[in-house]
């Protein structure tokens, strides 16, 4: 019997044919109802996601042993998931592609076991993970095993954290525990208008609050991307969010033991930006947008913004200098004068984190007149909020870069990372202020007695603020003290920031031991 007559009879003939029903490109009917929806399939989407178009599909025989509504005997397919790796820029990365079409994606035992399977793979290999979600939660049929599957999926992610890359995309209706395993990743990209996270849905919150809300209005890209900040991008297109999650993974390591990809950089370091001196109001009070600083020093002016609508006052991203990754941290003082409020401060600390899990040297420019004062900050928790910059800064052991580009007064000081909490190198421009207040606050203080005594006071008081700015509002005593490194030309700002980290590319300090931290959650 030749090899060909094998493969046509018995054993051979079931495979093939098993083996073809698992092809969701080989279900029309599936196939159109996805794209009829403005949706990819689950394996278009894998395809989309890896380089050309290729990766291995792991674990596809996984079925669920449900004897309650005999839904093991029923043909649930892939169970809701498809589970592979591939590579991305050449690069391993693991993945998961709910299919939505397949009892709405809910999961159950198997699918739990596929998706934690996979989570596992990606941390045995030491490779980045990425979940296409679009789920409606625990499938309520299989009972405490959807529960126990979520709950393990949440235990795997929460696992994983730190030692690999972890990225969500948002492709339709996540639900209930789909939401909650995709907001314990790194990034979340969500695709407008299909992409909707809630733990409950409307209907449950009619019945219980008797509220009349609508998804969007629940968990839209709008709610996400700028109220809750749940969402780090929003986009407009499926493809949109994989080319932007392949971006992404460019400036990220496989894991926390590799540092960073480096790029063949074309952008000289030794380039000027005379720009910056006319970004730079000549009035102190007048706000500007701190991103044009920052894409006049990074490679290109390629700067990746994270959370770019939520907390618009502080500005993070991604970067490089001299085709090395770097995170960028900045106050915006075009937005609530750069103030540091609840939102800014907890999207800048988690940001942190990140970076240094990963091996990101950190960047920081400085202009902010401190915390954002006020009753509905204080009960929202502002010092809490507060003090996690505070502590994602001085537990940071990536290397340290600030520049003080004007204000840096008060809290301020410490939280857009001072000496003190660990910054390797303090540039400042000469247009610096750092102080413990402005002149305004300080001189009703320091001068008090001065003031109330003369007697045309107002004359007075705008002398002494005169005093107070011509003798402290500038970077001069902070260097004497040793807190600024170096008082340097704006145009330079470049060239010595690569030096800078140059420098401090092999940077090891000692830790105490310890479990880990309790940072101020």
């Amino acid at each position: 019997m030749t090899d060909q007559i094998k493969k046509d009879s018995g054993v051979y003939k079931i495979f093939r044919e098993r083996r073809s029903k698992q092809t969701i490109a080989n279900n029309p009917i599936k196939v159109e109802k996805a794209h009829a929806k403005g949706k990819l399939t689950a394996q278009e989407r894998m395809a989309a996601l890896f380089d050309n178009g290729k990766y291995e599909e792991t674990d596809p025989w996984i079925r669920n042993r449900c004897v309650q509504f005999d839904l093991y005997k029923k043909d649930v397919e892939n169970e809701g998931v498809i589970t592979g790796f591939g590579q991305i820029f050449e690069r391993k990365v693991c993945a998961f592609s709910h299919d939505v079409f397949v009892m709405g994606a809910s999961l159950g035992e198997a699918q739990g076991i596929k998706i934690c399977r996979t989570i596992e793979l990606a941390m045995k290999a030491g490779i980045p993970i990425v979940g296409l979600n679009d789920a409606s939660g625990a499938r309520i049929q299989e009972g405490v095993a959807g529960l126990h599957g979520y709950c393990s999926v949440f235990g795997q992610t929460s696992i994983a954290s730190g030692w690999v890359p972890q990225i969500s995309i948002i492709l339709g209706t996540c639900a209930g525990g789909a939401a909650y395993s995709s907001a314990l990743t790194d990034f979340l990209i969500m695709v407008n208008p299909i992409g909707k996270m809630f733990i409950t849905g409307p209907a449950v919150i009619k019945s219980v609050t008797g509220e009349d809300v609508t998804f969007d209005q629940l968990g839209g890209s709008q709610v996400h991307g700028s109220v809750t900040g749940l969402v780090h991008f929003v986009v407009d297109s499926e493809s949109e969010a994989m080319d932007l999650a392949r971006i992404l993974l460019t400036f990220l390591p496989s894991n926390s033991k590799e540092l960073p990809p480096v790029y063949q950089n074309s952008d000289p370091i030794t380039r000027r930006a005379p720009e910056i001196v006319d970004i730079i109001p000549e009035n102190q009070n007048k706000g500007f947008d701190m991103k044009e600083i920052i894409r006049s020093v990074v490679d290109h002016g390629d700067f990746l913004e994270i959370q770019e609508k939520f907390a618009m006052n502080m500005i993070i991203g991604f970067a490089r200098i001299d085709g090395r990754t770097v995170g960028i941290v900045g106050n915006r003082p075009k937005v609530l004068a750069g103030c540091i409020d609840n939102n800014a401060a907890w999207k800048a600390a988690r940001f942190v984190r990140f970076c240094d899990s990963f091996n990101i040297p950190l960047i920081t420019f400085a202009d902010c007149p401190g915390y954002l004062p006020g009753l509905s900050q204080e009960y929202n928790g502002i010092i809490r909020n507060g003090s996690k910059m505070l502590f994602a800064y001085s537990e940071a052991t990536v290397p340290k870069i600030t520049v003080v580009v004007r204000k840096d007064y008060g809290g301020a000081y410490s939280a857009m990372c001072g000496k003190g909490v660990g910054a390797d190198v303090v540039l400042a421009f000469p247009t610096a202020e750092i102080a413990v207040m402005g002149a305004e606050g300080a001189a009703n203080i320091v001068f008090k007695h001065e003031i109330e005594k003369a007697e045309d006071k107002q004359e007075k008081r705008i002398e002494m603020i005169e005093k107070y700015r011509d003798e402290f509002l500038n970077p001069y005593r902070a260097a004497e003290y040793g807190i600024v490194d170096d008082i340097i030309e704006p145009s330079e700002l470049r060239e010595k920031l690569a030096m800078h980290l140059d420098i401090l590319k092999d940077k090891n300090i000692w830790s105490p031991y310890k479990k880990h931290s309790n940072i101020p959650l």
